[in-house]
């Protein structure tokens, strides 16, 4: 049964935005609509509101990570995306369809009361659209944020109807983008081979590092087109160093940074002739040590669906992937190269 009072926005988050096969970024208009669509591979689309009517949000995804995907971490930086925006949701017609499914309604006959829209101004007949509030739901999820940022979304009107070709100052952008598209990419774990290997490490022998296979750039694109907004932003994370952390105080050094080299295909590293590489000097005995590999990625973003555009700024911050394998190290009275 409808609601008997209609209210102009509940407290509920709709769900927005799809950004790639591996995950989803969400957005809310405070519709109280709720539902998420099917995530797909390679493209696809969600929406806010009832039904199929709503801010339509194409994805697209490029990404070669094997098992062990993880979202993206943030490294040093203080940027965060923005929380909030107004984007367009209804046409006029749509809008007053949206808001007789919550008018009065007569108990008796489960019918909408006569007079409903009495005094209540939907633009029938006007061109434009109406445009709804809009927060990130994953930041809003994500327990940094305070009273005092959301108490600044509250200067953007919940719901306002907006002229063709007269977009509001706080029109969602491809900042807005940029920042889910952020939030949405998944990192591969690095792809560490140890020689000599995690469960044969040796007391004094020195612990190289090879990628099994070359590291390949990530990219997610989010693009906003509904009601006259074309717009779109494309965020690019590329691999540049990996940090190998010993897991333990007996080891010299405890741990090593190399800058990843540039292969055909992706991004490669070889540490055999490299001038740092951890070397245990105190067995594990019948434990192991946790080694940690990590490696920081360079991410910028476009303000179109070309990964090679122009970067933007704001710059974004470096992600962080993370992978950890337990080493048992033994000693041995004499060691053969």
């Amino acid at each position: 049964m409808r609601n008997l009072t209609r209210t102009a926005a509940g407290s509920g988050l709709a769900v927005l935005l799809v950004l790639g096969p591996v995950g989803s970024a969400i957005a809310g208009d405070g519709t109280g609509s709720s539902g998420k669509p099917p995530v797909g591979e390679g493209g696809g689309e969600g929406s806010s509101g009832s039904g199929s009517i709503g801010a339509q949000v194409q994805y697209k995804t490029n990404f070669k990570g094997k098992a062990g995907a993880s979202p993206i971490a943030q490294g040093d930086g203080s940027w965060e995306p923005p929380l909030c925006w107004t984007q367009p949701k209804f046409t006029a017609k749509q809008y007053k369809e949206e808001q007789e499914k919550t008018a009065p309604i007569d108990p008796n006959t489960g019918k909408t009361l006569p007079g409903w829209d009495k005094g209540k101004e939907f633009h029938e007949g006007d061109k434009g659209a109406w445009w709804y509030r809009t927060y990130a739901v994953d930041q809003l999820k994500s327990g940094k944020i305070d009273f005092g940022d959301m108490e600044k979304c509250t200067s953007i009107p919940g719901i306002q109807w907006v002229e063709p070709g007269d977009p509001p100052k706080d029109a969602i952008s491809p900042l807005a983008l940029a920042g889910l598209a952020y939030a949405e990419t998944k990192l591969p774990a690095p792809p560490v081979t140890l020689r000599p290997a995690a469960d044969g490490q040796i007391v004094n022998l020195a612990t190289r590092v090879k990628f099994d296979a070359p590291i390949d750039p990530v990219w997610v694109t989010a693009s906003f087109n509904h009601l006259g907004i074309d717009i779109a932003a494309t965020t690019v994370a590329k691999p540049v160093a990996l940090r190998v952390e010993s897991g333990t105080e007996f080891a010299d050094p405890q741990s090593c940074t190399y800058d990843l080299t540039k292969a055909k295909s992706g991004y490669q590293l070889d540490t055999s002739k490299a001038d740092c590489n951890i070397t245990y000097r105190k067995s594990s005995g019948d434990r192991s040590y946790p080694l940690q590999a990590r490696v920081t990625w360079k991410v910028t973003w476009t303000n179109s669906a070309n990964p090679d555009g122009p970067p933007q700024q704001p710059g974004l911050p470096d992600g962080l992937s993370t992978f950890e394998q337990d080493v048992a190290v033994k000693e041995i009275q004499s060691i053969n190269r």
